[in-house]
């Protein structure tokens, strides 16, 4: 809740300063649009991207402890290796 509330915020100060930007006499559309993306959406994924690892790697670890207590083969889809290499004629 707290990083939601965080992402709002920064989003809206990020937002604040691209309008700025583009209102100001020396300010451009296009430096807003640099400012709202380099300031504002860049950090915020970033920060995001960090946060959310702790959950992506628990969701991991339950899929793979379903996995294995279901009891069916890995469906990787690689053939299983096999222990003698195939012997090959020469041309």
């Amino acid at each position: 809740m707290v990083l939601l509330l965080t992402v709002i915020g920064w989003l809206y100060v990020a937002l604040l300063m691209a309008v700025a930007e583009a209102n100001h006499p020396n300010g451009s559309l296009l430096g807003a649009i640099f400012t709202f993306f380099l300031y504002g959406v860049g950090p915020i994924a970033l920060v995001v991207y960090l946060m959310g690892r702790s959950a992506r790697r628990a969701a991991r670890e339950r899929r793979e402890q379903a996995a294995a207590a279901s009891g069916e083969p890995d469906a990787g889809g690689e053939t299983p290796a096999d222990p003698v290499a195939p012997v090959r004629k020469e041309p």
